[in-house]
């Protein structure tokens, strides 16, 4: 059993029959010096993310995910589907709303986490970091550079993202899944 304690960023547990992970987490002291925690929750099965407080006395049970290696396939009509990756026959769909924001850096034949709940695949999850081509990048302005200078990409997904004035299209850029922010460029085009 997990405490109000254990709930920390990126921890699963189960909520009204359903697996939730922990986006957010913030204790903040109430009256009467009672602590109650607001955090960020998401459904791994909807995707849905809700704001919910707990309480000190609160206990949950943890979801118990299992992890397998799985490969992205397409993306057809906001279905994604993905096969195992010891066993490419059997394929899996996911909609959008369940993968979420990461759903825009996902590539062909890229490699990621599926996470089974119950004997059935419910949600994936990304590397913390990817690396994808830029495929359309407008040219950076010289202008006041006691700033750094930032512009608008198209990444090969089809994600927009900021990146620093120095990125051309061909480059291979690092991106944060997480945050969805530029880190760095991996090499520079042909």
């Amino acid at each position: 059993m997990l405490t109000y304690f254990d709930l920390r960023k990126g921890v699963k547990f189960i909520l009204d029959g359903q697996p939730y992970e922990v986006l957010e987490f913030r204790p903040m002291g109430k009256a009467q010096d009672v602590v109650v925690a607001q955090t960020k929750i998401r459904n791994l099965i909807t995707g849905k993310v809700i704001e919910k407080n707990f309480h000190q006395n609160d206990v949950f049970e943890e979801a118990e995910i299992e992890k397998i290696r799985a490969k992205f396939i397409y993306h057809h009509r906001g279905k994604f589907v993905f096969s195992e990756i010891d066993n490419p026959s059997k394929r899996f769909e996911l909609l959008q709303p369940q993968i979420g924001e990461v759903a825009k850096f996902l590539k062909p034949n890229q490699e990621v986490t599926g996470l089974v709940f119950k004997g059935k695949v419910i949600n994936i999850t990304l590397p913390i970091k990817v690396q994808l081509k830029v495929i359309e990048a407008p040219p950076g302005i010289k202008g006041d550079r006691a700033q750094g200078g930032t512009k608008s990409v198209t990444l090969e997904t089809g994600a927009k993202i900021n990146v620093p004035l120095f990125i051309e299209e061909g480059d291979i850029v690092e991106v944060n899944t997480e945050t969805g922010e530029y880190v760095r460029r991996v090499n520079v085009r042909e």
